[in-house]
């Protein structure tokens, strides 16, 4: 299944791009690919786990199974002034 992978702020900086086109087995998680994100992004590690996730532009979970198609947002911290 194909699933665009979307990244904001600091995410975006360590992986070079906002966005990413993906092909994930049947029955991936977010957290599946925040994992192998973090595998491919050493600079990732230290977050263990995935900052705000949304699916198709609603709130989910690291446990949510992804469909073709989807849309999978990580959205890290931001801390302003």
């Amino acid at each position: 299944m194909k699933v665009r992978l979307l990244l904001f702020a600091v995410l975006r900086e360590i992986v070079g791009s906002d966005e990413r086109m993906l092909t994930l087995e049947e029955g991936a998680t977010a957290g599946d690919v925040w994992q192998a994100l973090r595998v491919e992004f050493p600079a990732l590690d230290a977050y263990r786990e995935p900052p705000l996730v949304a699916v198709n532009e609603s709130y989910a979970g690291p446990t949510t199974r992804l469909q073709d198609g989807d849309d999978l947002a990580f959205i890290p911290p931001v801390a302003g002034g």
